[in-house]
């Protein structure tokens, strides 16, 4: 029998993916402070693989503790440039920044997604894609982060691919799903096999 789905996030294109496919599901934000442990977990070297990894379980492992009998979705995302985790700007200046950073070179998007139940992980992915800016204006990256700021905070790197963002990138190398921050098709792969979707 299929178990109830609750998505760990509050983000809208998560929720919207999800939607989208046909995934009946509850959104519950988890309070948790991703930039704390962020800092903790990078004193401890981890890689940003893992970063991200564990501040999906931490939310699953969150709302699933409320919720054990329900299958709880975690999911987070993070920018992984040479090594070094770039974060959701604070401000327009640190957009503009982390773009002027980003233009001419490559780096990755890490996206993962923990299935808790039960309060024990059932299963888990790490999807990763490869992005490569344009060398793109100064003029033209101010235009930017100024018409789209408001849509620009909420996420990693500064931009939105499936928006005007797209127009920053040269090539990218792997799934759309993954840059929106959910390996989709990882993930329904699992939930059919575990029986939770119907296929």
């Amino acid at each position: 029998m299929a178990r109830q789905i609750v998505l760990a996030s509050g983000s809208a294109i998560r929720g919207q993916m999800l939607s989208n496919a046909g995934i009946a599901f509850e959104a519950i934000v988890p309070r948790v402070d991703e930039e704390m442990i962020k800092i903790a977990l990078q004193a401890e070297k981890a890689t940003p693989r893992d970063i991200a990894d564990a501040l999906a379980e931490t939310k699953a492992r969150k709302i699933g503790g409320k919720h054990p009998d329900k299958l709880v979705i975690g999911c987070d995302q993070v920018l992984d440039f040479d090594g070094q985790i770039l974060s959701k700007p604070q401000t327009p200046d640190e957009a503009k920044e982390q773009l002027k950073a980003l233009r001419g070179k490559r780096h990755c998007l890490l996206s993962a997604v923990v299935v808790y139940h039960e309060l024990e992980p059932l299963w888990r992915h790490v999807g990763q894609v490869r992005l490569y800016m344009r060398d793109i204006s100064d003029s033209y990256l101010n235009e930017y982060v100024e018409r789209n700021w408001p849509s620009l905070q909420s996420s990693v790197g500064g931009y939105k691919l499936e928006e005007e963002g797209v127009r920053l990138f040269s090539r990218i190398e792997g799934d759309y799903f993954t840059i929106l921050g959910l390996p989709l098709i990882e993930m329904i792969n699992y939930l059919t096999a575990s029986g939770d979707l119907k296929a």
